[in-house]
């Protein structure tokens, strides 16, 4: 068994843990200047005038957000991969919604910001395109795995 199985108080701490995790897909949209459908929306003071895109930030600063998402997303998937019972607990906060939302708007701007910046770095170029497909990928899987759960799997039975 695993530890949820032992321990099913564990369900009502990764219900609380959830708006945490989505929470790092909105810090990364907002990092980028960007913003979803269904993330609560913060009102942006009038001074903070939203000129930083993933197209014009500095270099390191995609790279950091990008090795952030990669890691994200592998965890993400890694977890629900191992662990597919804990879907009805994401679902509950509409993980699926927010995830095809977060992938719809933030991945092509991240991708087409990596291809922009081909020539500052070459070495870096293949790096990041590897870690943004990784994560694109994994994004996908994470899907497929709450799908599976939550909407097949109660067909299946």
């Amino acid at each position: 068994g695993n530890i949820f199985t032992q321990q099913p108080s564990y369900f009502s701490d990764l219900d609380e843990t959830l708006p945490t995790v989505l929470q790092v897909f909105n810090n990364i949209l907002h990092k980028c200047g960007l913003q979803c459908e269904g993330a609560s929306a913060e009102p942006q003071k009038l001074e903070e005038k939203v000129t930083v895109t993933p197209g014009n930030m500095p270099l390191q600063e995609l790279k950091d957000i990008v090795l952030y998402l990669c890691d994200t997303c592998t965890t993400l998937w890694a977890f629900l991969d191992v662990f597919p019972l804990a879907c009805q607990t994401f679902q509950k906060h509409d993980f699926c919604y927010r995830l095809a939302s977060f992938y719809d708007v933030a991945i092509p701007e991240l991708e087409a910001a990596i291809k922009k910046r081909h020539c500052e770095d070459k070495s870096g170029f293949a790096d990041l395109w590897r870690r943004i497909s990784h994560s694109r990928k994994k994004m996908i899987e994470a899907f497929h795995i709450l799908i599976n759960q939550v909407c097949l799997q109660p067909i299946l039975e």
